[in-house]
């Protein structure tokens, strides 16, 4: 299954992905990059953060890596091996090895099933020569789900346990690459520590990789070993999560710093609205397409 071991785990080369524009009689009249040339490397073990607003591309970047959405062109190796190349029967170690979090818990998990049996349900296509009742209880308990509550249905948990489930749906058949696509926007501040803490413990004891897709910079900046700054379907900036905010060197990543870091709310919204309603991405040139490296790993758009 893996190519030449490296310290990269997914590298990412030349991503686009268009998406039509249609008019109200369905007619196409155009088209939309939501991701538009995108290099990118992520490392083993490390947490990668892709940050940007809404509409920025970062969604359908993680999308793309993990072949939910087929890229328009550019590559995506994982662990070596090209997964744009490979047929897509071939491509169900991969979906084994590569898992995703989402943003709403409840829309995860079939309403219907309980919480055992929604970690079991991916068990039994992915890994049918594990014991998937085994496994699943096993991989609840590690995210605080275990004795009678496993036989609940989602609607018994809080939003903080449901997303628990779903993690424990992702880790259940023993991944080493996790998208976590804005896993606790949806959650109660005072429960999103907690299952920030439960996404480091998790990557400690397992050595998972996290692609983590977030607005929120505040949780990036704990969470994350390097940050890329996305707008407009591209990076505009990458670097270490410390040196980003720190000393953040493009115009958008600033702006995006300012906004998230203003004490009024409506000040910060109007801000980020001024930044995405631009023509172009804030100080880049429209023919702007390649990242210089200004100081060891750290990256901004020229």
């Amino acid at each position: 299954m893996t190519g030449q071991p490296t310290d990269e785990l997914v590298r990412v080369e030349g991503l686009v992905k268009t998406f039509p524009l249609r008019n109200a009689w369905g007619r196409t009249t155009g088209t939309v990059r939501a991701v538009d040339g995108v290099d990118l490397t992520v490392r083993r073990g490390e947490t990668l953060a892709v940050v940007g607003e809404s509409g920025s591309g970062k969604s359908t970047l993680g999308r793309c890596i993990l072949q939910m959405d087929e890229p328009t062109s550019g590559t995506v190796t994982y662990d070596g091996v090209d997964l744009t190349t490979l047929a897509r029967a071939r491509r169900a170690p991969y979906h084994r090895s590569m898992q995703v979090i989402f943003q709403d818990p409840f829309s995860s998990l079939n309403p219907h099933r309980t919480a055992l049996q929604n970690v079991m349900e991916p068990l039994t296509v992915l890994a049918p020569d594990a014991d998937p009742r085994a496994q699943a209880i096993e991989a609840l308990a590690a995210v605080g789900i275990d004795g009678d509550a496993v036989h609940r249905r989602p609607r018994a948990f809080s939003g903080g346990q449901r997303q628990r489930i779903v993690i424990a749906r992702a880790i259940a058949v023993r991944p080493g690459f996790v998208v976590c696509d804005e896993p606790l926007s949806a959650l109660d501040m005072s429960i999103q520590a907690q299952v920030t803490e439960l996404l480091l413990r998790l990557q400690r004891e397992l050595e998972l990789t996290y692609l983590f897709i977030s607005h929120d910079l505040s949780v990036v900046r704990e969470i994350a070993t390097r940050t890329a700054v996305m707008n407009r379907g591209r990076i505009v900036e990458l670097g270490p999560t410390a040196e980003v905010f720190a000393s953040p060197q493009h115009p958008y990543t600033r702006h995006l710093l300012d906004a998230a870091l203003s004490t009024d709310p409506v000040q910060a919204r109007r801000r980020l609205e001024r930044i995405s309603t631009r023509p172009e991405p804030v100080g880049v040139e429209p023919d702007g397409t390649a990242l210089a490296e200004i100081a060891p790993g750290h990256f901004v758009l020229r």
